[in-house]
């Protein structure tokens, strides 16, 4: 098992350094690429409130704040009164927003398409069903923090 876990580390940084260098690409018009995470989470669940959008991107509340500050900026979300609590705000995504990010996702879409467009059938559906099996228990183990039985980390 040892053996796997260092060449999928290994393998997950590279991958990492790909995602990096590919935000950077799509990091335009004054937003930071990591803000469309916070784009997309919100498409994806809906309007929220800043602290919940933090806890659902893991991330720190000061540093998804100044990431939904620039998606306010350039018009992609808007702060709305939230109606269970008319002291706080919800964020939600605008139209522009949801145009970026569609933008966003068929340019992704093609990208990776190009890259297993030759792969068999098999090993296409292989990788997303491993990939999805593997981020649903890293999700779930959450190996980034210490193991609660052991005391390792």
């Amino acid at each position: 098992m040892v053996e796997f876990a260092e060449e999928l580390g290994t393998q997950l940084v590279r991958l990492q350094r790909l995602r990096e260098r590919n935000i950077a690409q799509i990091s335009s018009g004054g937003v930071d690429g990591a803000a469309y995470v916070c784009l997309f989470r919100l498409l994806r669940d809906g309007p929220m409130r800043s602290s919940e959008l933090a806890a659902m991107v893991n991330s720190d509340p000061s540093t998804v704040s100044r990431q939904v500050a620039q998606l306010v900026e350039r018009g992609h979300v808007e702060r709305l009164p939230d109606e269970r609590d008319g002291r706080a705000f919800v964020l939600a995504v605008t139209q522009s927003g949801r145009d970026v990010a569609a933008a966003i996702q068929q340019h992704r879409t093609e990208a990776l398409g190009r890259v297993i467009e030759k792969w068999k059938k098999e090993d296409r559906s292989a990788l997303v069903g491993l990939l999805d099996r593997f981020l649903t228990d890293y999700e779930t183990v959450r190996p980034d923090l210490p193991d609660q039985r052991t005391g390792n980390v």
